[in-house]
């Protein structure tokens, strides 16, 4: 689990705890006992866990308090607290729809195989007003295949992200791959969250023809990463696929050109230049890779300057901005930005990771053969995108010498890039 962007709050493991053990109706105007309970991630303590525990177990029933009950079994999930099982199981009786559907979470994100719990979430599909998504992903998860039958009857649901779920619990289960078709085609669906979620769908089936779709699909990179890397780590163990036959969609995600993407969104005319910058900062990756891509088609000659002046203004500060500017800069060849490629290779602030593997793409796309010792230095750090990245970069710029670096790297496929 990555927490890079948990410990936000200026409270110690005691004040946090403090704070959430504070009666919601002495809580002072600037406290709040959400935020306790959201900051005591960051400590997998017994104390911390029995705070979050009695907090689960405090039925005032102000809506205060149920938000607080709410992120409370939300972060036990995320701790994976086994001990907190039982009383996480009784959440899933509560009358309130959001404990419920976070309890469900939460044993998915804990894991058990007591027949009496996930017998309790399935009965859940047949409660009206359940997120019936997050009940058939933790049963698919956890490999309850007793819900398979009614887990069936939602494959045609009006909800297309329940219908994608439904239709991968039952290819998990019974093998029936002959609708994973919907699945894909969510790939490309216009909604942002439903292409992110198609995804985890086919994670969870382990449907790995699937792989060439994923790597088409527009969302941040990423998703497409996870999914391809948690598909290929179950895959590969079981001989089913090779990492031969993961390495091109694997390196064209990473590459992440817009032209190597299924775009879901378009333009009836073409946008002026300062629209198309202005659409780098969209949340949906989808209508930023249309900008890429546009600019890239119309906008090449004037685009470097637009790109360097916003950059300066605004872009070295938005992570997602960041990241498209970085890359277009490599698109376009611009070799001033040279330096400024550099400084984005380095930034070691946890939001820009992905701007430091699109940097080191956009090195190697420059051709500036005096960027090779400093890719080849990457090659001793832990993330393991931006140092296969660099390997790409450095084949880019004629040089083999990363790959013997990498041939005894700690992480698998890396070294699988090195022997090729």
């Amino acid at each position: 689990m990555d927490k890079r962007f948990f410990n936000i709050f200026n409270l110690t493991e005691d004040q946090a705890i403090a704070l959430l053990d504070t009666p919601q109706d002495q809580i002072k105007e600037n406290d709040s006992r959400y935020i306790a309970a959201s900051h005591l991630i960051n400590f997998p303590t017994e104390q911390a866990i029995d705070a979050l525990i009695r907090a689960v177990q405090n039925n005032d029933p102000t809506l205060d308090n149920r938000i607080v009950r709410r992120k409370s079994v939300e972060t036990l999930g995320r701790l994976e607290a086994k001990q907190a099982l039982d009383v996480i199981h009784t959440c899933l009786n509560d009358d309130d729809r959001y404990t419920v559907e976070n309890a469900v979470w939460a044993v998915g994100e804990i894991g058990t195989s007591d027949v009496n719990i996930l017998e309790d979430i399935a009965k859940l599909l047949d409660k009206p007003g359940q997120t019936h998504r997050v009940i058939i992903h933790t049963l698919t998860k956890l490999n309850y295949e007793p819900a398979l039958e009614r887990i069936r009857q939602f494959v045609n649901d009006l909800d297309p992200l329940v219908a994608s779920a439904a239709i991968t619990s039952v290819c998990r289960f019974s093998k029936d791959y002959s609708q994973m078709g919907k699945v894909i085609a969510m790939l490309q669906h216009k909604n942002v969250l439903a292409r992110r979620l198609s995804i985890q769908d086919l994670i969870d089936s382990r449907y790995y023809n699937a792989i060439p779709n994923i790597a088409r699909c527009p969302v941040s990179l990423v998703f497409r990463l996870r999914g391809i890397r948690m598909l290929a780590e179950t895959g590969i163990p079981s001989k089913e696929i090779t990492f031969e036959m993961i390495q091109a969609p694997l390196e064209q995600t990473l590459r992440d050109h817009p032209d190597d993407l299924g775009l879901v969104h378009s333009y009836e005319t073409t946008p002026d230049l300062t629209v198309l910058v202005r659409t780098l900062y969209e949340t949906d990756f989808g209508k930023c890779y249309l900008a890429s891509k546009t600019i890239l088609d119309h906008y090449a000659d004037t685009a470097p300057s637009a790109l360097l002046a916003n950059y300066k203004e605004e872009a070295y500060g938005d992570y997602g901005a960041h990241f498209h500017v970085v890359k277009l800069l490599g698109w376009l060849k611009y070799a001033p930005a040279y330096d400024l490629l550099l400084e984005a290779l380095h930034n070691l602030q946890p939001q820009f990771q992905k701007s430091r593997a699109a940097a080191a793409i956009a090195l190697g796309e420059l051709g500036e053969t005096k960027a090779i010792p400093v890719l080849k230095a990457t090659l001793s750090e832990k993330n393991w995108v931006l140092k296969y990245t660099a390997l790409m970069a450095l084949e880019k710029l004629g040089c083999r010498d990363g790959h013997e670096i990498a041939l005894n790297d700690s992480d698998w496929l890396i070294r699988a890039k090195a022997l090729t």
